[in-house]
């Protein structure tokens, strides 16, 4: 055979678990992934790769399974390990504020250091998402060197043959050091034969001298990943790729990112565009965008074009998530502006203290629950919960030690959500309420801070762009598993059948104190789909407003004169809502008036729509209750109509909370939850988000006359 040249193979492992994550899901990818992992390589002692671990898990495993870290220690003090450190709770890096980048970067690195010796100098940089001015804070962070897939260097012009080594950057003149993963090796590890890999590093190293062969992907791709457990373990794939490796090691040569970096110069000088791998970029597209750019990759792969002139064909951009979707929006806007309370408290505050806020603000930027492709994510409503949590908790620690006393009550008016029009911020020691007013003058956050929670944590139903492949999936229980693991991004799979039932979508966002009117004969299965008629222009349209500021009580008021539609007749319609707010109170009033100011009688149907974002849609530890009457079902993702309410409780035993609503005039109160259909690492699935409460009232007002309505709120610790 014909004397090969020798070649580097560098091999990088990512693992992370997101901030709110169970336990046993943290458990699980342990014993099915980072524990198994671990055993394979100390059985290999000349197998040498990079490991990174995300601060969260690795506290985590420090917490759980010390042993562990002793022996990830002993590996990298035999220089088998080396280790990669990141931004401690794994955030998209550009999207957080420099000062919380650094002092993120530098939380892992001492961690690392701490517990394992190694000094980490690579950085891995969360879903790869790459935007050039990185170089300068990554260097200012102690970092030399990151890892991005081949398709953000393809994207700058370069070939498949020019990817087989590390190049150099700069912004502002300062460098950093970039490999790029092969696709290629992303798809066969684990998912082909060893041979494959084999094969591909025989290429690389027929390309000349000093070449590299580059893998990094996610460590749960070996274990936790559908059938993955059975494939790298149970039959030994890990093992055998290992050996391969060994048994070659007369060639291929397995060296450390760092060590390349010291041993080898960089192919050359590269600057890249904004991009990350390329299904987050299709992910990042809107719906519709979405469907077109799979339609046209279809007919490039039926022209048989696809393989030559994929690498033209590019989805959107990370930072589109936060338009995409107004709930994830809504959480990254939420933590600016608690960085920015936070680091402007820095220096009162204690060193303990403001450590302590600060790892509440970073945990609270986590990346997962931000976004959306395959995976739940920002569906997931156990992970939006953890952000928030986080960000209120971190808020709080500041006011408590910066407030005069508990009896504090601010009101401000800027433009929070970053969509150029002002907001309305009320602050007490026990809520923050967070307004629009030019949409609906809908209350959009509600913090109840002596739990952290924030009660309108609520998704919204879209469509999504995969929402065209649910006729083809197949349920996950009938599907005889296939032998060969498919990688996650090729499989269609159902947790449940009829799922298309649920495809029903919102043509406005789930908040609180949206105005309704309605047809006097709506029915609330329409309602809860989403497919009524609105007879109103109220909901997300814009209201004028006042605010009076007496001592310790803010009054708000909101009023909009619009429009309702009875049959023919349009009749005009004024609506004023007033908020009542008292510092150290954990009340608030809610005064209503609809006048009619049209020249026609007006017979009305009136709702005000609430959403409670609570978590457990069947956990019998979270239920309504109504004073008086028995609900034959009252868990929180019940539907139904009941007529002449005056109060409702909503208790969580879990959140250790009750919200009590009372109405006056008594209501008719309609109840059902919102789910969304989404995917998941194990197919479509059904996902609770929240529970709609919809108290309303019919009645009829001759022009100029008046009707008033009186809500209160209150929230108390169970």
């Amino acid at each position: 055979s014909t004397i090969l040249n020798k070649v580097t193979f560098v091999f990088g492992i990512h693992n992370h678990q997101p901030v709110g994550n169970f336990d046993f899901v943290f458990e699980d990818a342990y014993q099915r992934a980072y524990l198994p992992f671990l055993e394979v390589l100390e059985a290999h002692p000349k197998i040498r790769l990079a490991q990174h671990y995300s601060g969260i898990l690795f506290e985590w495993i420090l917490r759980h399974h010390p042993d562990y870290i002793n022996r990830l220690r002993q590996l990298v003090e035999r220089q088998q390990v080396e280790m990669m450190t990141g931004a401690y709770y794994e955030p998209i890096l550009m999207t957080i504020p420099d000062r919380d980048q650094k002092g993120q970067i530098l939380k892992l690195t001492k961690t690392i250091e701490q517990h394992t010796g190694y000094k980490a100098q690579g950085l891995w940089l969360a879903e790869r998402v790459w935007e050039p001015h990185l170089p300068k804070p990554l260097r200012e962070a102690g970092i030399i060197y990151t890892i991005v897939d081949d398709s953000h260097f393809k994207y700058a012009g370069l070939k498949e043959n020019q990817l087989t080594g590390y190049y150099v950057t700069e912004e502002q003149g300062v460098p950093l050091n970039i490999f790029p993963i092969s696709e290629r090796l992303r798809y066969t590890i684990p998912f082909g034969e060893p041979e494959e890999t084999l094969e591909y590093i025989q290429k690389v190293a027929n390309l000349g001298e000093n070449r590299i062969a580059i893998f990094a992907d996610d460590g749960e791709k070996f274990g936790v990943w559908p059938t993955t457990y059975e494939h790298v373990f149970k039959r030994g794939w890990l093992d055998r790729f290992f050996q391969m490796l060994e048994e070659n090691s007369d060639w291929i040569a397995m060296r450390h990112f760092s060590e390349v970096i010291a041993e080898i110069p960089p192919v050359g000088q590269v600057y890249l565009p904004t991009a990350s791998y390329r299904e987050m970029m299709e992910w990042a597209l809107p719906a519709e965008s979405n469907q077109e750019l799979e339609d046209f990759q279809q007919k490039l792969k039926q022209l048989d074009l696809w393989e030559k002139y994929s690498i033209y064909v590019r989805g959107g951009f990370w930072r589109n998530f936060l338009v995409k979707y107004p709930e994830s929006n809504q959480m990254h806007k939420k933590m600016l502006y608690v960085s920015n309370k936070v680091w402007k408290a820095a220096k009162r505050l204690p060193p303990e203290q403001n450590q302590k806020a600060l790892d509440h603000l970073w945990a609270g930027q986590c990346n997962c629950p931000y976004w959306h492709g395959v995976f739940g994510g920002l569906y997931l409503p156990h992970l939006r919960h953890a952000i928030y949590q986080n960000l209120i908790q971190a808020e709080t620690i500041v006011e408590k030690l910066i407030s005069d006393k508990n009896n504090f009550i601010r009101t401000s008016v800027f433009d929070l959500t970053g969509n150029g029009k002002n907001d309305i911020v009320i602050e007490t020691s026990c809520f923050n309420l967070y307004f629009e007013p030019h949409n609906g003058a809908q209350l959009f956050e509600w913090d109840y801070k002596p739990r952290a929670v924030n009660l309108l944590d609520t998704m919204t139903r879209r469509q999504e762009g995969y929402h065209r492949q649910l006729h083809r999936a197949v349920n996950v229980n009938s599907q005889a598993k296939n032998e060969k693991t498919a990688s996650i991004h090729d499989l269609v799979l159902a947790k449940e059948d009829g799922l298309e039932r649920y495809l029903n979508y919102d043509w406005y966002q789930r908040n609180a104190l949206i105005d309704h009117f309605l047809a006097n004969d709506a029915q609330l299965e329409n309602f809860a789909r989403c497919q009524y008629e609105e007879k109103g222009d109220f909901v997300n349209q814009p209201y004028a407003f006042k605010i009076h500021k007496k001592n310790t009580q803010h009054v708000l008021e909101f009023e909009r004169l619009g429009r309702v539609w009875d049959n023919d007749k349009c009749i005009s319609i004024g609506l004023r809502k007033k908020i009542v707010v008292n510092a150290n109170s954990n009340l608030i009033e809610i005064h209503y008036e609809i006048q009619n100011q049209g020249n026609v009688t007006a017979k009305l149907n009136f709702g005000i729509e609430w959403n409670f974002g609570l978590l457990g849609g069947h956990s019998p530890d979270r239920y309504y209750e109504i004073p008086g009457i028995k609900l034959a079902e009252n868990y929180l993702a019940s539907t139904g109509e009941i007529p002449e309410v005056g109060t409702l409780w909503i208790k969580d035993h879990w959140l250790k909370l009750a919200v009590k609503l009372t109405f006056s005039p008594q209501a008719t109160l309609w109840r059902f939850p919102i789910e969304t259909v989404s995917l998941s690492e194990g197919g479509f699935e059904r996902v609770y988000q929240n529970s709609t409460v919809l108290p309303h009232w019919q009645f009829i007002l001759k022009p100029g006359e008046y009707k008033q309505f009186k809500i209160n709120n209150q929230v108390i610790d169970l």
